[in-house]
């Protein structure tokens, strides 16, 4: 039996995950305001960036950067509090790579690429032999190890982590057109006419932003890159099609590394990055055995727990009964004489009697007044819903006040409240 001695031992170990944390996350509209989109709240308790960071320490990769730019503020404050337990006594590393004109005084980060170009000497001065650079923005549970040892094995130049999707979804993605061995041998963004993966013609290979390269490669082709004066310095646009072309590009499936809590669970991989997608993607998590599985032991989602009282019910002075069902309750919230259904109530949240709150996203400290009606609403952090307020039944008067999707969602912020007593 012949045996490959570079994988005998896990590649993770030899590995840095590079997380990609700037984007503007403008689609997201209001909820980016004031934070960067892998900032974002989600599941609860969470943030949208906690899912890649989690994913890379469970799969074994202890050297972890995170890029960002854009309204950084309270990514860098959550990633300083939550995620500062990797130490470099134990030959671990996390590194918060701000853009800052590192290689030109007038340069920020030009692309993806470009991100990681201007950082090269910080990644090679801890000598990895892999980079697995991620997306820090979709909702998902991946082991990266399997996906390193599919690049070692099949002798990849890049491999691109892919969720098969079915064609009609895949015009909004950039989808890897494949041949029978899962080689990539064309790369379209947002085709009208996605490929189909030829074994199942009716689904297509989107690219999940997840990308493999033996760490001196990249940092050969991110050199070429930065010299091309026509480059947008993107790896979807000019880096994978550019190997796809010249290189042996290969895909790597969801489904293979996919991390489920029962078999038979189908794989989940989320897009947030519109209010319907996210609103959605939360909603997913009320289900009775959601895709998505928080409650697994063996691949728990890391964020920074912050010390709160349990959650409370109560029934108020007139007899209202506080409860939830099918929800998510986090700590610090007090359900007052409220009904809650279908629904997340983020940290420090207050629902006060006689409201009802049905397909709902709350996000922390917020205070919901008395006889409150919301569905299908979302309501940014620290928002005092005024008493008696009802959203979402009328789609008319939701759409003069408020942010409203062409799905239904409501989107509420303090300043929209505030404009309403202007």
């Amino acid at each position: 039996m012949v045996t490959n001695p570079e994988i005998e031992r896990p590649l993770a170990r030899r590995a840095m995950a590079y997380v990609l944390a700037g984007g503007r996350g403008s689609r997201l509209v209001d909820l980016t305001e004031k934070r960067a989109k892998p900032a974002v709240h989600f599941g609860g308790k969470l943030r949208i960036i906690d899912f890649a960071l989690s994913n890379a320490l469970n799969s074994g990769i202890r050297h972890i950067a995170v890029a960002t730019q854009y309204k950084a503020h309270s990514l860098i404050r959550h990633l300083t509090r939550g995620w500062n337990f990797l130490r470099p006594e134990r030959n671990e590393s996390f590194d918060i790579l701000p853009a800052s004109q590192r290689v030109s005084e007038e340069l920020w980060y030009r692309g993806t690429a470009d991100a990681v170009f201007q950082n090269i000497d910080i990644i090679r001065s801890y000598s990895p032999d892999f980079l697995v650079v991620l997306a820090g923005d979709h909702i998902y549970k991946m082991d990266y190890e399997l996906m390193l040892r599919q690049h070692v094995t099949q002798r990849a130049d890049v491999t691109v982590g892919c969720a098969a999707v079915p064609r009609a979804e895949a015009t909004g993605f950039g989808v890897m057109h494949v041949d029978a061995s899962d080689r990539i041998i064309g790369f379209l963004e947002k085709p009208a006419e996605p490929p189909g993966i030829p074994d199942n013609p009716s689904l297509a290979l989107a690219s999940m932003g997840i990308y493999v390269f033996r760490s001196e490669f990249l940092f050969e082709q991110l050199r070429r890159d930065d010299a091309d004066p026509k480059s947008s310095h993107d790896f979807g646009k000019n880096i994978i099609p550019r190997l796809v072309k010249e290189a042996k590009a290969v895909a790597h499936r969801f489904e293979y590394s996919c991390v489920r809590s029962k078999p038979d669970m189908a794989p989940y991989w989320r897009d947030v990055g519109t209010v319907d997608a996210y609103f959605a993607a939360n909603l997913d998590l009320t289900d009775e055995e959601p895709d998505l599985d928080l409650y697994d032991p063996e691949w728990p989602i890391w964020t920074y727990a912050e010390n709160t009282p349990p959650a409370k019910f109560v029934i108020d002075g007139g007899g209202y009964r506080g409860a939830a069902i099918c929800s998510l309750v986090a700590g610090g919230c007090i359900v007052c004489g409220a009904t809650v259904t279908n629904s997340l109530l983020f940290t420090h949240t207050k629902v006060n009697a006689g409201s009802q709150i049905d397909r709902s996203v709350v996000l922390p400290n917020c205070r919901i007044g008395r006889n409150v009606r919301l569905r299908n609403v979302v309501i940014d952090r620290g928002v005092e819903i005024p008493d008696n307020m009802v959203i979402g039944e009328d789609p008319l008067v939701d759409a003069q006040r408020f942010h409203r999707t062409q799905a239904g969602v409501c989107l509420v912020t303090s300043r929209m409240i505030d404009n309403l007593a202007a």
